[in-house]
């Protein structure tokens, strides 16, 4: 059975780095039938919130990542771990260190006086010949797991390739602090071995930490997972993305109005792809996946790029779904979307204008409350003139027999003949008497879903 995970760290949001791990993971475990589980890694309780683990939480929700199994939260496995460390000592894999802060800081300092990368020097690690110190009566020990001295430790990672590491760069790390509580890599491998985890995609940050998990893995007796490494994702200029400069956390995408599947759909292709294929559904990303196809290289984010495929997936929704998205983006523009003209009939008529679901909803309202027409279309297309003609339309409209786009097109031509005028100088003072703006679709078909009572108590009223 192949198992997936994704195991994001609640110390913020779920940026959109962590969503495309996430995706990845999801995708491979679907398609190979397998299953995808959620982890939430909150061991750092100092940075861990409550509020983030539910913004992880909703935002998986709202990109639809649905997981077969968890969450599963580290906090509530710190007896497991202290279980498996008393396996580690007593087997001899780690061993309890006694130097103190002072010792260590006194290391660090020799180390960058010598222009040298700081690294325990192992005092207390047991060797074979070797006398340890006396054990000091007011130190409270730390657990540090025996990397292996000679050879190297490597991997085929599934994206990146064949990664070997010279195990004299690997130091005897710290698997459990002197309060007991355990340190992430340790947390990591114990949670992948429980759990059954078969495959580790992740970010590639993380490939400086999957020697010292294999190493840990291997001293449990477990077998080692595949890892996939993914490429960072950069912002348009080519660095990487921070919160301060980008767009990072789905919830500002949510805002932005992009729709999940269309941010989905965007991240696939960011590090992978199908050939020239841009525009899908997750069904057919999943029948595509393969991480044999994911670029070893960084990828750059593109704004652009982004909406113009969110525009591709909106006019793909249906009308009735989209109607559910934009209503409450209409309530918080102050507009209660009345029951005519039906909110699914106008997303048929203007949705093809649009990039996001706010701009969907600025191109509904006027529908259900006139706008105020800006002082340049008003130079450029009103007069006392057209005030005049738009009274004398109305009349026209009024005695329309039957109420629709066809019926009101065609008193168009006769009326422009008649006024001696051409269908410009009706069409816009006719948008802005009725919608008040001059950026409309076909206005006739405005008109029509607006209806008779409303457009002509619009044009009497201006």
């Amino acid at each position: 059975m192949i198992r997936t995970r994704f195991a994001p760290s609640p110390t913020g949001f779920l940026h959109i780095g962590g969503v495309r791990t996430a995706l990845f993971s999801w995708a491979f475990a679907k398609k190979h039938h397998g299953q995808f589980v959620l982890r939430i890694e909150d061991t750092d309780l100092e940075r861990s919130t409550p509020e983030s683990v539910q913004a992880i939480l909703d935002g998986m929700h709202w990109v639809g990542l649905g997981y077969d199994e968890g969450p599963f939260y580290q906090t509530q496995r710190f007896e497991r771990y202290a279980e498996v460390l008393q396996q580690l000592v007593a087997g001899g894999h780690a061993y309890y260190d006694y130097t103190s802060k002072e010792e260590l800081d006194a290391l660090r300092a020799e180390a960058e006086a010598r222009g040298e990368h700081f690294w325990y020097d192992r005092r207390w690690r047991p060797e074979s010949g070797k006398t340890l110190p006396e054990i000091p009566a007011d130190v409270a020990p730390v657990v540090r797991f025996k990397m292996p001295l000679e050879g190297s430790t490597g991997w085929d990672d599934l994206v990146k390739g064949r990664i070997d590491i010279a195990n004299s760069e690997l130091d005897d790390l710290i698997i459990a602090r002197a309060d007991g509580s355990p340190t992430y890599n340790f947390c990591v491998v114990v949670d992948d071995f429980d759990m059954g985890i078969t495959q580790v995609i992740r970010g590639d940050d993380h490939v400086n930490n999957t020697p010292k998990q294999i190493n840990i893995l291997q001293a449990m007796g477990g077998a080692l997972p595949q890892y996939a490494h993914l490429p960072m994702i950069l912002n348009e200029a080519g660095a990487k993305m921070s919160k301060r400069r980008d767009a990072v956390s789905v919830v500002d995408y949510d805002r932005q109005g992009i729709l999940p599947v269309a941010l989905l759909n965007y991240l696939a292709r960011l590090g992978w792809g199908h050939g020239d294929d841009e525009f899908f559904d997750m069904a057919q990303f999943v029948a595509w996946f393969d991480l044999k196809d994911v670029s070893p290289s960084a990828s750059r984010f593109n704004q652009e790029k982004l909406l113009w495929l969110n525009a591709q997936h909106i006019k793909a929704t249906t009308n009735d779904a989209l109607a559910e998205l934009v209503r409450p983006r209409l309530a918080v523009r102050g507009i209660a979307a009345a029951e005519k003209p039906a909110l699914a009939d106008i997303m048929g008529l203007v949705k093809e204008r649009v990039q996001d679901l706010n701009q969907l909803a600025d191109e509904c309202a006027y529908f259900y409350a006139k706008a105020t027409p800006s002082e340049e279309e008003l130079a450029k297309h009103w007069s006392d003139e057209a005030a005049a003609r738009m009274l004398r339309f109305a009349d026209k409209l009024e005695g329309v027999a039957d109420w629709d786009a066809e019926s009101i097109h065609a008193l168009f031509k006769p009326f422009c003949a008649e006024e001696g005028i051409k269908m410009g100088q009706l069409g816009m003072p006719l948008r802005l008497a009725v919608c008040g703006t001059g950026k409309t679709p076909s206005v006739d078909a405005v008109l029509a879903l607006i209806g008779r009572e409303e457009v002509l108590r619009r044009m009497r009223g201006v």
